[in-house]
């Protein structure tokens, strides 16, 4: 299948109590991206099937849900979508070391994720 689904996110306000509860309810082992960051990793390796994901914190506190699905150009993609009718809610982002990712709304007003199979340099 072209453009897999490659990655999943759940956000809330607290993401010690969302990662606890997806550790309690799925036994998935969710490790810290990073002490400064409030999200989870869940990995897909560890789980032995099915694709990884990540629960943490959302900016705005609600809670939310989305897949990413991998594209080969992030920035084409976002104009297809808005083209189509969709609204680009997050341009292009770069976490060095990590991903390069953004976020659109579709015509019904779900967020959906696009990543790079590439992860960019860190810095």
């Amino acid at each position: 299948m072209p453009n897999p689904v490659v990655h999943f996110e759940i956000l809330g306000k607290d993401h010690e109590a969302l990662q606890q509860y997806y550790r309690d309810l799925f036994d998935w082992n969710i490790t810290q991206a990073s002490p400064e960051f409030p999200y989870g990793i869940v990995s897909a390796e560890e789980q032995g099937a099915g694709i990884g994901g990540g629960i943490g914190s959302s900016m705005d506190g609600n809670p939310q849900v989305t897949v990413y699905i991998e594209v080969a150009d992030i920035q084409a993609s976002l104009d297809r979508a808005a083209e189509l009718g969709g609204e680009i809610a997050m341009p292009v982002t770069v976490i060095p070391g990590m991903v390069i990712f953004a976020h659109f709304k579709d015509i019904e007003g779900n967020l959906i994720g696009i990543v790079s199979s590439e992860a960019p340099p860190a810095e």
